[in-house]
């Protein structure tokens, strides 16, 4: 059986990280999940550097990617990755509360597989994530080559 890989979760948001780690526990996905609070960490844990030095091989199944994060934007990681020959082909969702529409088409032109609007509503936001869950971990086909999750 193949290695499931992690689901990296960008937030800062002590309320929205609760609630996602909690919707993506009740999909009973087998994937790990590493959580980075800003964009800084993001990208050390993508590129395995700073406190991610040394991390063992194998990039996430997808990102789940705050826009709105201290140090280093969501707009910058995503840029960051996509530009990068080796991690380019890693599923990155934008997870925001952001409903501006030149966050929307910037995050498109760089590269974005999703852009999902955080549900305000409980029901609605705890659905939403177990749906994008399921979708990348589970359903998603990545590229020949790369392995699935």
């Amino acid at each position: 059986m193949p290695e499931l890989r992690p689901i990296l979760l960008v937030e800062d948001s002590p309320r929205d990280l609760e609630l996602t780690l909690a919707a993506l526990e009740k999909c009973q996905l087998a994937n790990d999940i590493v959580i980075a609070r800003d964009g800084a960490e993001a990208i050390d844990y993508l590129f395995g550097t700073g406190m991610h030095e040394g991390r063992p091989d194998g990039d996430p199944t997808v990102v789940l990617l705050d826009l709105k994060l201290p140090k280093v934007d969501g707009l910058e990681v995503l840029e960051k990755v996509k530009k990068h020959d080796k991690l380019r082909h890693i599923p990155i969702v934008m997870l925001t509360s952001s409903r501006e529409e030149q966050d929307l088409v910037r995050s498109y032109e760089l590269g974005v597989n999703a852009f999902v609007v955080k549900p305000v509503e409980f029901n609605e936001f705890f659905k939403a994530i177990q749906d994008l869950g399921v979708f990348w971990a589970i359903l998603n086909e990545p590229p020949p080559g790369y392995k699935k999750s």
